[in-house]
Formats: structure tokens, sequence, C-alpha cells
């Protein structure tokens, strides 16, 4: 399959540069393991605003109800600075297939930032809500995937974030100069990945695709493309996988013997039992997909929804919760 690499969006004190309130940098295996695959376009917001390095930080303050960013101890108010700076840079991105930001920066956290009542020496409010820079992002890029780097050192959401990324990434490239014949063959690619992530996506999709009504590709497109982003807003359910899983076992029924199909089938007990990770049967398919040539199944993104170097990280554990 064409190699692919995903226009990404990072808050620039993550690896790109010492640009943190403090002067600092933050390190980031996840970042830096990402760089040979992915198009990094680093900003920091703070920075463009010309709150300089190292800076007095700035805190999210309401004020009679509204939303302020303010710079502690010189108490300046960079709210109408930073909207103003989110949106004409937003509008000028061009394209872009998601967002990886600072977690808890009250320009950048997209959802688990401190709101103070006042300045000072005070306790912040149980409200939490997304940084002002943030805000814009998820407000008008809702579509394409967005995450934190601290969330990303678990693997479950990472796995996830990479699956969405590297597949509306795929999709941005079809859309560069489309033709029904290869829309066809992508959604084709796509099947197993979409009857992973939502079957009744799956099938939506392909109606469009089959287009019966015979539809200008314009249209077509203009149905599939927002439809097909939507289907990876969620996770996948683990019972999505075994069936993904159950239905390329029976590429190869007749070739296993009884014992190869009972290994393959505990091995999915196990992942259901959360005490094997979904990589231990879906090796066992791929081995097979060498093995028995299976071309149809080599094609699929499923088995390789993003570079086999994006795999080597291993799960923090439960990671940052919004």
């Amino acid at each position: 399959m064409e190699l692919i690499t995903p226009r990404v969006i990072v808050s620039k004190c993550i690896t790109f540069a010492s640009c943190r309130w403090n002067g600092l940098a933050i390190a980031s295996d996840i970042i830096d393991l990402m760089k040979p695959h992915v198009e990094f376009v680093p900003v920091c917001a703070e920075v463009e605003i010309g709150l300089g390095v190292p800076r007095k930080p700035i805190r999210l303050v309401k004020k009679d109800g509204d939303i302020h960013l303010m710079q502690s101890e010189t108490e300046a108010d960079v709210t109408e600075r930073m909207k103003g700076f989110a949106t004409s840079y937003l509008e000028g991105l061009g394209d872009v297939d998601g967002f990886v930001l600072k977690g808890r920066s009250p320009s950048c956290g997209i959802g688990n930032v401190k709101v103070y009542p006042s300045m000072g020496r005070v306790a912040s409010l149980r409200e939490k809500r997304a940084g002002l820079f943030a805000e814009q992002i998820l407000q008008r890029f809702s579509h394409l995937p967005i995450e934190e780097e601290g969330r990303l050192t678990n693997f479950s959401l990472r796995e996830h974030f990479l699956t969405r990324l590297f597949a509306v990434a795929r999709l941005r490239a079809l859309l560069a100069s489309p033709s029904m014949k290869d829309l066809v063959e992508f959604h084709t690619h796509n099947k197993y990945l979409l009857m992973a992530y939502s079957q009744i996506a799956l099938s939506d999709l392909g109606k469009i695709v089959a287009n019966h009504e015979h539809k200008p590709l314009s249209d077509v497109i203009e149905t599939y493309a927002p439809r097909f982003r939507a289907a990876f807003e969620k996770q996948p359910r683990r019972s999505n996988n075994v069936n993904v899983l159950t239905h390329a076992l029976g590429y190869f029924k007749e070739g296993l013997s009884k014992g190869e199909k009972a290994f393959f089938m505990e091995s999915l007990d196990k992942y259901v039992d959360r005490k094997f990770p979904l990589s231990v049967p879906l090796s066992i398919i791929k081995s097979n997909i060498v093995r028995f040539g299976e071309q149809y199944l080599s094609n699929q993104t499923y088995f390789d929804p993003y570079p086999e170097g994006l795999m080597e990280l291993k799960d923090s554990g439960e990671g940052r919760k919004l």
C-alpha cells in the first residue's frame, strides 16, 4: 500500500523547543518515535501572542461567568489575544490530519485544565475545561484525532489515535485526486478496519460506494468522506475485533489443523478476558496471511493500520484521564 505521511499540529514545547513558561521543553518518547513517520508542524500559542520565554505562568480565571486567560503576577488579560491568534492560525492551516497538544495547559489542554476564581494564591474551582487555543481546535476539527501527549503513553489510547490518524490521512490522499475506481479500492482495503470500528458505518459506506443512484463522483465523495472519518471517533469494542479476526480465520480454515485452530481460538478467548493484547491473535492471522499468500487480507489496513515502527512503545498503564 502507498506510504502515507500524516500532517500533525503539535505543541512546540513537546521535544521541539524549550518554550514552556519556565524555559524548558518536554521529553516524549512517543513524539520522537513518530517523527520519521509524521510531518509535525510545531506551534506555541503562548509565544505567538508575545508572552516570551521564560514567562510568568498563565491560568484560566472565571469572572462573571466568562473564562479569561490571565497572567499571574502581572494580571494581564490575554484572552482576546489568544482567541485572535487561534482564529487566524487555524483558518490558515491548510491540510491537517490531527493534533497532539500539551495536556493541562491553559492554552493547549483539551479537557483537564484547572479554572480559578481569581488570581493570587487561591484554590482552583471544581470545573475543568479545555485551554483557549485547544478549545477552538476542538470546535473546528472535531472530525480529526486530537490528543494530549500524556494520554498517548497509554497503549490503548495511542493505538486508537494512530489508527484514526493514518486512516484520515489515507482518506486525504485519496481526496487529493479521486476517481470512482480509487474510492472503491480505498473502501475495499479499509473493509476490515471499518468492521472493527463500526459495522453500521461499514454497511452505510458500502452503500454510498455502490452508488446505485449513479450520482456524480463529487456527490459520492461529499457523503462518504465525513462518514468515514466519523466511523473512527470511538475506540472499537473487543467483540468487534473478535468478529474481524474470526472472519479472517475463515480464509485459512481448510489449511489449518485442528490444533492450530484451537490455538487461535484460545488466544481470542484470552484477548476477550484481557489476558492477551490484541497483538497476539492478530500476529497469528498475519503469519497465516504470509504462509498462505492471502492477497486480499494482505491489502487490508486492519492488519497494518500504521507503520510497524510505531508499535515499539510499551503501555504505561492507565494514562491520564480527561
